[in-house]
Order: structure tokens, then sequence, then C-alpha cells
């Protein structure tokens, strides 16, 4: 899914979901898409729970999780250093 893609399908703005990015029309943020998938959730699993979401809109969430990864780093707690000593 190319930037442009992307961006038809993911919003932010501040006057809906307080400026977090979500799906366009709607109300859900694409961070719990994201911790559906990384639960274990399938595409299926989310359809069931929000049927009016399409695959392009998880794979919206996708590309945009992968985009934000790429532009800062969040602090797991530990480095991959100090775990091997």
């Amino acid at each position: 899914m190319n930037r442009q893609e992307v961006l038809k399908r993911i919003s932010v703005r501040p006057d809906i979901c307080f400026g977090k990015p979500c799906i366009k029309g709607h109300r859900i943020w694409v961070s719990l898409i994201l911790d559906f998938l990384a639960s274990g959730w399938s595409f299926e699993d989310i359809h069931a729970n929000y049927p009016g979401l399409e695959d392009a809109d998880i794979r919206a969430c996708i590309a945009y999780g992968a985009e934000m990864s790429r532009e800062r780093v969040v602090d797991i707690g530990g480095s991959v250093l100090a775990d091997q000593t």
C-alpha cells in the first residue's frame, strides 16, 4: 500500500478521537487495530467485531504503523546488547 492509499484511509484531526490516527469515516484508532493484530486477531476477527471496516482499512493501519516506526523509536525497556551479557 503506497503512501497516498494510506492517507485516503487514515485521518489525524484534532477534533476527532483527540487527534489520534483513526480510520476515516470511523472513530476507530489505528492503534486499536494494531493491538488486535498483535494479539493474534485475524482480519476476519476484526470484521466480525467491526463489520464496517474493509481489508484495505486494516492494511492502511499496518502501513501507518510501519511508517511511524521509521520515524521514531519507542523505548521498550532494555536493549539487545544488555540482554546478551
